[in-house]
């Protein structure tokens, strides 16, 4: 990463440079021979066309563990492994406490007896009343029966006496259809209470097995294995701007269905970067690269170039960089169990090496009616010369059109340049260019 830096200060020092040499052109009100502009030369050598970038690994491979979805107030975790610990298929990553559920386990119990006592008082009522019932038919016919046989004597008793007799059959038979109606309500009824006593159980039932369901839940396992990737505890009510997010700990209460950790493929876990437009030249597919976390200071771990996107990523309008981004991927090829999802690093994707190119620093190049050109110094100021600008990388671009040993200017010789005798503008070697 040295290199980077140099790189960098290298770019700085040349910006400082011109700006120095703009400085002092402001202080003049004319200049043709262009001797306070800064020039650069240009050379014949070697062009590193490595790239620098910034990246986060992310998963390739990865489940997500959740705080399950019972019925009921937060879960409270009470055991919870840490970012990066390996696990097996099948193994307890996350447990919560089940006190909640065994306790609506044991009410679920207790209603599950009460409906048990409430069947058997309700089969034993109704085979009491059955029991009563048969008594009472039994009666009501044998009255019925009784009142016939007086009936038989009618023609030898007075007519008052048979019209009693006849009345007493009538009264018995009505008994008889009245209490017949009754023990049929008695069976419904009882039908009913046996029912609803069972419905009570059923219920009950169904409430143990879900808290016997739910007791299970509370121990959440590794669907394959991986490695541990703690999520960030987002369940707050209250964050600010720049807030630290802590990750989820022992202790912490989570609504049901949170997300909670990940499982990641340790062997997929590869960092996403963005370069720019003018960088994606310079990367193709099976590069190597050098990568050192921000994690873990003074480590260099190694990769492989595995993607280089082709679709164009706008950056938002907020960030300073204005240029197009294109999305790269970079597998590691030696991992490490303290890596995790989520760590930054720094990347440097070794490029090409063009060797015995013509190159001039990048910002001698520049824009004008959409062509690329460079200023050439002359004996007699600045010739506007258009070039042909090759592979490209921080600090330097190829070129075609010069020669080495060449200058080139670092700023725009035509530019306006205040004036500190009148404070007008007057451009710098006007007519020799």
């Amino acid at each position: 990463m040295t290199r980077r830096w140099l790189a960098i200060a290298t770019s700085v020092l040349v910006v400082l440079l011109a700006g120095i040499a703009i400085s002092r052109a402001s202080h003049s009100t004319s200049l043709t021979s262009g001797d306070d502009i800064p020039v650069a030369m240009v050379s014949r050598g070697e062009l590193d066309l490595r790239v620098y970038t910034t990246g986060e690994l992310e998963p390739k491979n990865a489940v997500t563990l959740s705080a399950p979805p019972v019925a009921g107030s937060s879960l409270q975790i009470t055991h919870l492994l840490h970012t990066g610990a390996s696990v097996k298929k099948g193994d307890v990553v996350i447990e919560f406490d089940p006190t909640e559920q065994r306790y609506m386990l044991e009410q679920s119990r207790s209603e599950l007896n009460q409906a048990e006592q409430d069947i058997l008082k309700s089969k034993s009522d109704a085979a009491v009343q059955k029991a009563q019932d048969d008594v009472a038919l039994l009666k009501a016919r044998f009255d019925v029966r009784n009142a016939e046989l007086e009936i038989q004597k009618n023609e030898l008793v007075s007519s008052i006496d048979g019209r009693k007799n006849q009345l007493a059959l009538d009264q018995a038979k009505r008994a008889l259809d009245e209490l017949e109606q009754n023990i049929t309500s008695h069976g419904t009824t009882g039908q009913t209470g046996i029912e609803l006593a069972q419905e009570k159980w059923n219920k009950a039932k169904l409430a143990i097995d879900v808290a016997q369901l739910n007791i299970q839940k509370m121990r959440v396992t590794a669907t394959m294995d991986g490695l541990v990737s703690i999520e960030k505890n987002t369940t707050g009510d209250f964050f600010f701007d720049g807030m630290a997010i802590p990750d989820f700990h022992e202790g912490d209460k989570v609504p049901p269905g949170s997300p909670i950790a990940r499982i990641v493929v340790s062997s997929e876990i590869q960092l996403s970067a963005k370069v720019s437009e003018l960088e994606r030249a310079n990367i193709t597919v099976g590069q190597q690269a050098e990568i050192e976390f921000d994690a873990l200071p003074g480590r260099t771990f190694h990769g492989i170039v595995k993607s280089a996107g082709g679709m164009v990523q706008r950056t938002a309008f907020w960030e300073t960089d204005s240029l197009n981004k294109f999305d790269i991927s970079v597998q590691l090829t030696d991992t490490d169990p303290s890596l995790r999802p989520g760590l930054t690093a720094q990347i440097v994707v070794l490029g090409s090496k063009n060797a015995n190119t013509l190159n001039v620093p990048r910002i001698s190049i520049f824009q004008k009616d959409g062509k690329q050109i460079v200023y050439l110094k002359k004996s007699s100021g600045f010739e506007q010369l258009q070039v042909k600008v090759g592979s490209q990388n921080e600090n330097r671009t190829a070129i075609e059109g010069l020669k080495a040993g060449d200058q080139v200017a670092l700023v725009d010789p035509t530019a306006p340049r205040k004036s500190s005798a009148s404070g007008s503008s007057s451009p710098l070697g006007r007519g020799n260019f």
